[in-house]
Parts: C-alpha cells; sequence; structure tokens
C-alpha cells in the first residue's frame, strides 16, 4: 500500500490547506504534493479546486508553441 493513503477519509487541516497553496506555489508536482501531505492525487486535485488553487505550472506556455 502507498504511503500516500495515512490521511485518506480524514478532513483537511488549514495547515495542510497552507502547505498545499505553498507546494502548489512552488511548482510541486501533484504527486509528489500527495505524498507529502498523505493523500492521493485525486485528493489533491479535489481540494485544490475547492480552494480554488491552481496546479498548473507558471513557467508553461499558455498557447501549445512549437519553434519552427
Amino acid at each position: 500500500m502507498a504511503k500516500y493513503n495515512r490521511n485518506s477519509g480524514k478532513p483537511w487541516t488549514s495547515r495542510e490547506v497552507s502547505q498545499l497553496k505553498s507546494l502548489a506555489h512552488q511548482n510541486t508536482p501533484t504527486r509528489v504534493i500527495g505524498l507529502k501531505l498523505g493523500r492521493t492525487p485525486d485528493a489533491v486535485y479535489s481540494r485544490a479546486s475547492e480552494e480554488n488553487i491552481s496546479l498548473d505550472p507558471t513557467n508553461r506556455s499558455p498557447y501549445n508553441r512549437r519553434a519552427k
């Protein structure tokens, strides 16, 4: 069993939400955030959506541009 299930089913604390915001702001991958918080990646996506936290990398181009 994966380690990220240790908080599965438990309510999120305000400390975990602030950690989620901080990690998302640092462009941390979602799976890594899940491992650090003890949550599944789906739980991280769900909570980020509820809190209006963007998990998309800030350095990604908004228009799939290619150099020719």
